[in-house]
């Protein structure tokens, strides 16, 4: 498969960098475990079986390393790893209070065009369910949180929400693969959604902070069902 001829859409304003896609596509391989921990990825080779240079591998590495998946040490080949419980479970942990704080916030602050779109990019979601397409729907429902980042109107905690998001999105992309998943985070979001719509911070914070808690359950739940 060659990376260059793919174009990947996941906003209205952007795309994933080749990295970026190539970081997704071995995360997976990782947390189902075709990648098992102790595996050596050689930029050469990994370069050849994507049909790239090795500067987005390499690029690539550097981002799971960041996510805890690879051990990356100079002058050293990066190694498969997988992040301890404490650093995992902390991870979830400030993201799920860095999206509660975006969401309060976008609930006092979403100008009238910015709810329409969030209730818009929702319904997609809510199509996308019965549609067998596991990667649009991944793509929407970054759209989805990204539109809560956006509507939140705080420029510099809309970049703490995506960096955090960045190193936790290979763990909650996996627990989709969960029977029953995608209908269950339709109606968690929906309860954030309809806070948002209804102006109400507390409700809005609670509500996304329990759909964060609900993912980390689902990751552990898809792990032990490996």
């Amino acid at each position: 498969m060659n990376l260059y001829a793919r174009e990947i859409r996941v906003s209205d304003s952007g795309r994933r960098t080749l990295a970026e896609e190539l970081r997704l596509q071995i995360a997976d391989e990782i947390v189902r475990g075709v990648l098992p921990p102790g595996t050596t990825l050689d930029e050469t080779e990994l370069a050849s079986r994507f049909g790239v240079s090795r500067t987005p591998v390499r690029e690539a590495i550097r981002q799971l390393a960041a996510s805890g998946l690879v051990d990356a040490r100079a002058h050293r080949a990066a190694v498969v790893a997988r992040p301890s419980e404490d650093r995992l479970v902390g991870m979830f942990e400030a993201m799920g209070e860095i999206e509660g704080l975006c969401a309060g916030l976008a609930a006092e602050r979403m100008t009238p065009a910015e709810r329409v779109h969030l209730e818009a990019v929702h319904e997609q979601l809510r199509l996308l369910i019965q549609a067998a397409d596991p990667q649009r729907h991944h793509e929407i429902n970054e759209a989805f949180h990204g539109a809560i980042y956006s509507g939140a109107h705080n420029g510099y905690l809309a970049e703490v929400a995506i960096a955090t998001r960045s190193r936790v999105q290979p763990f909650r992309r996996a627990q989709f693969r969960n029977l029953g998943r995608l209908s269950k985070s339709y109606v968690e979001h929906d309860k954030v959604v309809v806070a948002i719509l209804r102006g109400q911070r507390a409700a809005a914070t609670d509500a996304m902070r329990a759909h964060i808690l609900t993912v980390r359950e689902e990751y552990e739940a898809y792990v032990q069902s490996l």
